[in-house]
């Protein structure tokens, strides 16, 4: 599958779903992850969990928006994931929820739907702490090593540990992804909202 991941800001992706494109990796999908707003500290931290990851660079660009005004240039924002849509062809793009109360986390939403709605399938990462609600319909089986890769990435963000360090911790990481696995009747799980799902 062709997979588009769409993070506000450099550390969304890893934190809401990171486990999940651990496991997309090791199956050997391809990858496009796209950040729109520049955090310098962010973006160096995020460029080493790519090196990592063994990604290419030229396939997680930076859109070059501000954080908490991407809401100001909102047509920009559909103008890229138009441009992506056209030459990435995704067959699934994830990316923040419709719920998330974050500013910059809600427009991209409102333009991944306005974008993608009508192509692909469309399903949206769990933030908690930026939800009032998350209605979990798509849970993803994960195994032990997903997660502590997913706890990899989460250690490159030195810059946001102090202020954040509750969502980075492990403590965290793991008991999230444990309920979300008993849902499941597995181990570890991520969970997703669903937009639309193409068959």
């Amino acid at each position: 599958m062709n997979i588009l991941l769409l993070a506000p800001h450099a550390d969304d992706v890893q934190l809401g779903c990171g486990a999940t494109v651990a496991r997309f990796i090791e199956e050997q999908h391809d990858i496009f992850w796209a950040i729109f707003a520049e955090d310098k500290p962010l973006d160096e931290e995020h460029m080493a969990v790519i090196q990592e990851l063994g990604l290419e660079k030229s396939k997680c660009p930076y859109l070059h928006f501000s954080v908490r005004h991407i809401f100001e240039r909102r047509q920009e924002v559909l103008d890229n994931l138009i441009s992506i849509k056209s030459e990435f062809k995704p067959d699934l793009v994830i990316g923040p929820s419709l719920n998330d109360v974050h500013q910059d986390h809600h427009t991209v939403a409102e333009e991944m739907v306005r974008a993608f709605k009508n192509s692909c399938s469309v399903i949206c990462y769990e933030l908690p702490w930026n939800h009032i609600s998350f209605d979990v319909q798509l849970l993803v089986k994960l195994e032990s090593r997903h997660i502590d890769k997913k706890l990899q990435m989460l250690r490159k963000f030195k810059s946001q540990i102090p202020i954040r360090g509750r969502y980075f911790s492990e403590n965290f990481v793991r008991g999230l992804s444990v309920v979300r696995g008993i849902q499941l009747g597995s181990e570890y799980a991520e969970a997703f909202e669903i937009m639309r799902w193409v068959i």
